[in-house]
């Protein structure tokens, strides 16, 4: 007979049915050095020692593994599912020294919540926006949704304001601060690649500071294109006023003149400038 048939017998016939599903989250009834679980929570029950508690939380890992990884599915994708099974164990560890056997409960339901409580807890703190916060963005968010979906349309802020029945400053200030200044993790991943290396968010952030090769090629041509045809003191003039960003005063100490003189050079140069433009069009 296969080993995958179980044989039920019931009166003179037998019938056979394939065994029940496991779940994921299952766990058998012995632990690691094949007694069984019960008598290891009598034991723990009657001598509550730091051996016997990690026996059970050995035994009960998976329920946290379980726990964090559904969770983690709904989490962005900075969040670490390692820092929650971590969490998880703390949780765990609480359930095992709250737990009452004589209660007669089964322990995997009771302590997937605790698992899960602690879970959301560390998230909570993790948090960096504060849970008024939070909780007025989405008292928000439901006030609109309800509305939109009533007139099946874009809802108002003065009909938001009239459903949450607020003033209008009040309104403002719940608008402000459900939209709080957003942070974004660099590691977070901003696509995947063939190779073995993800692209990230820092890998694609722009640095506006950076001067490409092409605008620095393009930047030195415009500046050799103005200054020909001017003198060395009117050449720097042009350089330090436009390119260093010297004032009047400043370039007149360097050149060894006036401010009023660098003025008047500088307004000369500049209409001189706009007259050869009018014929250099094709060379720019």
């Amino acid at each position: 007979m296969p080993n995958n048939v179980v044989v039920k017998k019931t009166g003179a016939t037998a019938t056979a049915s394939p065994p029940a599903r496991t779940s994921r989250r299952a766990v058998s009834d012995t632990v690691a050095d094949g007694r069984p679980v019960l008598e290891v929570w009598i034991s723990y029950r009657d001598d509550p020692t730091d051996e016997t508690r990690n026996v059970l939380v050995e035994h009960y890992l998976r329920l946290v593994r379980y726990t964090a990884e559904r969770l983690h599915q709904r989490l962005p994708s900075e969040v670490d599912v390692e820092d929650l099974h971590s969490s998880g164990q703390f949780g765990l560890m609480d359930a095992i020294d709250a737990f009452d056997l004589d209660r007669g409960v089964k322990f995997e339901t009771y302590c997937t919540q605790r698992i899960r409580g602690a879970i959301f807890d560390e998230l909570r703190a993790m948090d960096w926006v504060p849970r008024l916060v939070r909780s007025r963005t989405a008292k928000m968010d439901r006030a609109r949704k309800e509305l939109e979906m009533t007139s099946g349309r874009r809802a108002t802020e003065q009909e938001v304001t009239d459903h949450l029945n607020v003033s209008d400053d009040e309104f403002q200030k719940i608008k402000k601060d459900s939209r709080p200044v957003s942070m974004i993790s660099l590691n977070r991943k901003w696509y995947e690649t063939d190779s073995s290396r993800d692209v990230t968010e820092v890998d694609v952030v722009r640095d506006r500071r950076q001067e490409t090769p092409v605008s620095k090629v393009q930047r030195e041509d415009l500046k050799y294109l103005l200054t020909r045809g001017l003198s060395r003191a009117e050449r720097l003039i042009v350089i330090l006023y436009y390119y260093e960003e010297m004032t009047m005063k400043e370039i007149g100490v360097t050149l060894d003149l006036s401010e009023s003189r660098v003025s008047q050079m500088h307004s000369s140069i500049i209409a001189r400038l706009k007259a050869q433009m009018q014929h250099r069009t094709k060379d720019i």
